[in-house]
């Protein structure tokens, strides 16, 4: 899905300033959470946060949308 494809709503609204504040898209983003080891939504939002200086708004978003089944294309 292209960035300006992204909804306008919801967590995925935030997809547009996450692939440009931190420079990877989402589909990258969600290989980062896949392979990080953690399973549970705060465990993951906390190792983006540290571990990627990510900010919680966007770490939440981006984990929220990848554990409930999204993929990115």
């Amino acid at each position: 899905m292209a960035t300006n494809e992204w909804p306008k709503q919801g967590p995925a609204s935030y997809f547009p300033s996450i692939e440009k504040k931190y420079g990877k898209s989402i589909a990258q983003w969600q290989k980062i959470i896949t392979k990080c080891g953690k399973e549970k939504h705060m465990e993951i939002v906390n190792y983006l946060k540290s571990e990627h200086e990510m900010g919680h708004g966007h770490a939440n978003a981006l984990v929220l949308w990848t554990l409930q089944g999204n993929k990115a294309k």
